[in-house]
């Protein structure tokens, strides 16, 4: 994937988000480790690494957002992320 088409699917996880966080059923905390990270969509000047970082950890938290548990489709695509985000950070 293109650093361009990565920045591009970072800024559609983040419409995403917005649109949980706005909800009330689901707890603002469980995008704190991505806020944490500081790596927006529209910092082209960070690396690939960093943006593809960000992204897995967005996407571990969206999948913790619609999960009903570990062992549900969410629940699993949470814990693949999660996997993904631990890898990535490595090679940051």
């Amino acid at each position: 994937m293109h650093k361009d088409e990565l920045l591009e699917l970072h800024e559609q996880m983040v419409v995403i988000k917005d649109y949980f966080r706005s909800r009330d059923e689901v707890d603002e905390e469980i995008f704190e480790p991505y806020e944490g990270l500081d790596v927006t969509p529209d910092d082209v000047h960070r690396s690939k690494s960093e943006h593809k970082h960000a992204v897995f950890v967005l996407g571990n938290a969206l999948a913790g957002a619609m999960s009903d548990g570990e062992f549900s489709s969410a629940g699993r695509l949470g814990k693949r992320m999660e996997e993904l985000a631990d890898d990535a950070e490595s090679k940051i």
